[in-house]
């Protein structure tokens, strides 16, 4: 079993277990989605354009993230919510994590598409991957909302706004915070593995 095998493995080791009784099984659809399509975006893309398997990796940890919201529901996460009596918090933080890591996901698939492909100059690399991260976390919470609504579901269960009112704009923040951590903390290490990834081609 190759290392990509495994991460197909792991992939829908962790789709089939958040399908097994979720709370809500139309939420359930509405959070999954997303990684399905995006499981077949890379699938379909894959022989076309590898990206690093530290950018797969990544992309699992995402995934999974959407798989266990998409159990529990995001503002009923278990463990967040033992964290949040355990520190006194007002609501469940499992969904601020998650946009965090939806942040760093989008910067890391932009600049290797930009670097490896030579798209853009390199000093335009880490601008423009921070604002593909910005526009793809908006479009995910309008997307989001548009989809409750069609779908008819309580805007306050899937979108897991909890009561505060700042919910959507927050969720961007924290995207946005994830984005910026690839920049000044990751870029040194992703940019190893895509000159390994160069080296192994």
């Amino acid at each position: 079993m190759n290392k990509y095998t495994v991460l197909i493995v792991l992939f829908f080791a962790g789709l089939i277990w958040s399908g097994i009784e979720p709370r809500n099984y139309g939420h359930w659809i509405g959070e999954v989605s997303p990684t399905l399509i995006g499981f077949a975006i890379l699938a379909a893309t894959f022989k076309k354009f590898r990206f690093t398997y530290f950018t797969y990796l990544v992309i699992i940890l995402s995934c999974y993230f959407m798989f266990v919201g998409g159990h529990y529901t995001f503002s009923r996460v278990p463990l967040f919510n033992w964290l949040r009596d355990f520190l006194g918090q007002e609501r469940n933080n499992f969904d601020k994590l998650g946009h965090f890591i939806q942040g760093v996901v989008p910067v890391l698939v932009s600049r290797e598409l930009f670097i490896r492909e030579k798209i853009v100059a390199e000093k335009w690399v880490s601008f423009l991957s921070f604002c593909i991260c910005l526009s793809t976390t908006t479009v995910y919470e309008i997307v989001e909302y548009l989809f409750c609504l069609t779908a008819g579901k309580n805007p306050v269960t899937f979108l897991g706004t909890q009561g505060y009112v700042w919910d959507c704009q927050s969720d961007m923040l924290f995207a946005a915070l994830g984005g910026l951590f690839v920049l000044f903390t990751l870029k040194g290490f992703h940019n190893q593995m895509m000159q390994k990834e160069f080296q192994e081609s």
